[in-house]
């Protein structure tokens, strides 16, 4: 990369380059995911059997936010060529030409090692151990295999966005718990519709990049009855942290009204059958089940504290 201005003889402001290649990295880490995976591992801790002490459940958090940014970064390097081909992630710093592949790759592999070896000194290596298959998952199996070959690799890779909780308990616990499996159904079932949802609107988009996406293989009709059923069996799925007791009575109203929501939008996906509307259909459905996973999860985490509470002023 140059560091000279076009139309100068002087060199660019070398704060403004760094700044610049800071966010190209940051992007790498697909920031908004590693939000969401920092948000359900915490939940996860929270549904441990002994509360979690603040400094070693933070650097935990800390690690496996960096082991979502090392998987990110990964699948940037190994889908450059497929980025660059797509609207939706050709601005992306590899395919834009701001980052090497070789610089991302670099970077996840680092990554990865140290968030690894980050949450097993400062949690355990069970956790440990899951955030490394979550990465390997989520890179290799997902990125590498399921997304380039079958219609269904929402369906399966989807178990790589669903360990977090799994791995924050275990983190928090020392060993892999029911709740916390209970948590991973919630958003292995999640994810189908809301990636199914987008899939509608950018149906363009994967058919060009050669990805079988379930629209562009079994078609739009299929689609939708496939996102209806998957909405349907989540919905009361919402309800199992209640009906095992790890939830109160207020978080099986919070989830009964989200989960009602969530079928609305749905069926107006499956009724929507005409251009420009169903796009306008799945693309709201999208958004809307990105607000129920977080309010689902905000209502359980909220619960766990409040429920805390107590004993800790006991305490």
């Amino acid at each position: 990369m140059s560091l000279l201005v076009p139309g100068e003889s002087g060199l660019a402001d070398p704060l403004a380059l760094l700044g610049a290649r800071f966010f190209d990295y940051a992007a790498l880490l697909k920031p908004r995911v590693m939000s969401l995976v920092v948000f359900t591992a915490f939940t996860g801790m929270l549904f441990a059997p002994l509360p979690v002490d603040p400094l070693p459940g933070l650097l935990a958090l800390c690690a496996i936010a960096a082991g979502a940014g090392a998987a990110g970064a990964l699948n940037m390097w190994y889908d450059a060529g497929i980025d660059a081909l797509m609207l939706r992630t050709r601005l992306r710093p590899i395919p834009a030409g701001r980052l090497a592949s070789s610089e991302a790759l670099c970077f996840g592999l680092l990554l990865a090692a140290a968030s690894v070896l980050a949450l097993g000194l400062a949690a355990n290596w069970l956790a440990a151990g899951l955030l490394a298959f979550t990465i390997f998952f989520y890179a290799v199996i997902y990125t590498m295999w399921l997304k380039r070959r079958t219609a269904q690799n929402i369906v399966i890779g989807g178990a790589a966005g669903a360990l977090p909780p799994v791995v924050g308990f275990a983190a928090a616990s020392g060993h892999i718990g029911l709740a916390s499996l209970v948590l991973f159904l919630l958003i292995f079932f999640w994810t189908p519709p809301h990636f199914w949802a987008l899939a509608l609107v950018r149906a363009e988009d994967y058919d060009r990049a050669g990805i079988p996406m379930l629209p562009n293989v079994k078609g739009h009709a299929h689609t939708r009855s496939a996102i209806l059923a998957y909405a349907l069996l989540l919905a009361p799925l919402g309800l199992l942290p209640w009906l095992l007791g790890y939830a109160s009575l207020a978080y099986a109203a919070v989830a009964a009204l989200l989960g009602l929501a969530l079928i609305v939008f749905a069926g107006r996906v499956y009724l929507c059958r005409e251009k420009p509307e169903a796009n306008r259909c799945a693309g709201q459905l999208f958004g809307f089940s990105i607000v129920y996973l977080f309010l689902l999860f905000a209502a359980l985490a909220a619960g766990r504290l409040l429920a805390a509470a107590p004993l800790a002023i006991a305490g």
